[in-house]
């Protein structure tokens, strides 16, 4: 889970411009209850997050959000079902999105599952309860929806020079990564022509950002710890959970490519990424606006993971950078980030806090046509 904003935030309204991913400054004036709101929720293996939003201009501007772990995947690696405590915490939280929808008004939205229900034998029936419980349809995406919306929530950090993108989702079952050839595209035009991949990764236009391969691997930062559970030392637990990961990645095309550092570029988008980079800046508060676009080097994300590393367990489990909800999952996300760092030709990881909602949000506001000279043009 990305870390928690300050108490308090959620009531705060800031306008996200798409194209440069700054915070706009606060909107003055009050919304009109259900006028253009939209609303956004994802569902994951591990935590239940929504944002509620109106269409401003080419932008749009965040008037509610949640986040609440739920550990919806617990279990579920040994019994291949949604556990009956998993299912009561995400309906409680699930709950509190329902009123937070109907406090609004907001009558456009989108609740989508990922891969702890895409893997669970009772899913079903689970989407069936929250339906019956808390009225919401949640639906649950298939695995290439989910990496397409992660992108386009991330347009707005790809550089200009980029000619050869990977962006990487780690999630709390799954890891996405999306390899794209920008090299016929014109700089300028780079970051709005990943915002169009929204219409499918089969979209081969002439100068259109190109999809050279991407993957869904079943392992996120729940699934993978699950792994090595009984693994108990610690820098070995970490070393096994590195190199099970690489392993996963043999059939993703690109991954032995001879890739020129020039011109590459990697984004990185999880709580995973974003709580590194928290630590990294030594921030005992999240800061969203510091955090996003962070660029950091191998160097730099390797002397974090070494700190939490020399913290051990009880270290971590106490650390206000890492936070209570994250402790147990810290290492294998960092496993995950460091495989990625030691496989493909860069030094360097653009840190995005942003990911499925935003994509969810950009792609109902594009679809409706609200977003004036908007990034899906």
């Amino acid at each position: 889970m990305t870390p928690q904003r300050p108490p308090g935030a959620d009531a705060e309204a800031h306008e996200v411009d798409p194209v440069t991913g700054s915070l706009m400054p606060e909107m003055s004036g009050p919304l009109t209850a259900g006028s253009g709101l939209y609303a956004a929720v994802d569902l994951g293996t591990n935590s239940c997050r929504m944002l509620i939003a109106q269409p401003r201009g080419s932008q749009f501007l965040v008037v509610d959000s949640f986040s609440k772990t739920v550990q919806l995947g617990a279990g579920l690696e040994a019994s291949g079902k949604l556990s009956r405590a998993s299912m009561g915490r995400t309906i409680q939280a699930l709950r509190i999105c329902q009123k937070k929808i109907e406090k609004h008004g907001v009558r456009r939205m989108r609740l989508v599952a990922t891969e702890a229900c895409r893997r669970a034998k009772n899913s079903k029936d689970f989407i069936k309860q929250v339906k019956r419980e808390t009225g919401l349809t949640v639906e649950i995406i298939a695995a290439e929806e989910e990496a397409r919306l992660a992108v386009i929530s991330c347009a707005p950090l790809v550089r200009r020079e980029s000619e050869q993108l990977l962006i990487v989702d780690i999630g709390g079952g799954s890891t996405e990564l999306v390899w794209i050839d920008l090299s016929d595209v014109a700089p300028e035009d780079r970051p709005k022509s990943i915002m169009r991949l929204s219409s499918g990764f089969d979209r081969q236009g002439l100068h259109d950002a190109r999809v050279v391969d991407w993957i869904s691997v079943p392992l996120g930062v729940a699934t993978l710890k699950d792994q090595f559970i009984d693994v108990e030392d610690d820098a070995a637990r970490f070393a096994l959970m590195s190199w099970f990961f690489e392993e996963s990645l043999a059939n993703f095309s690109p991954a032995s490519a001879a890739q020129p550092r020039k011109g590459f570029q990697i984004i990185g988008t999880s709580g995973t990424v974003t709580t590194v980079a928290a630590s990294f800046l030594g921030l005992r508060r999240y800061d969203r606006a510091k955090v996003d676009g962070l660029v950091m080097s191998s160097d730099q994300i390797d002397l974090v993971i070494r700190d939490y590393l020399a913290l051990g367990p009880d270290g971590r489990r106490t650390d206000p950078r890492i936070g209570r909800d994250r402790h147990t999952l810290i290492m294998s996300g960092a496993a995950i980030l460091q495989a990625l760092m030691r496989i493909w030709p860069t030094d360097q990881l653009s840190v995005a806090d942003r990911g499925l909602r935003e994509g969810l949000l950009y792609a109902q506001m594009s679809a409706d046509g609200v977003l004036e000279d908007g990034p899906f043009e």
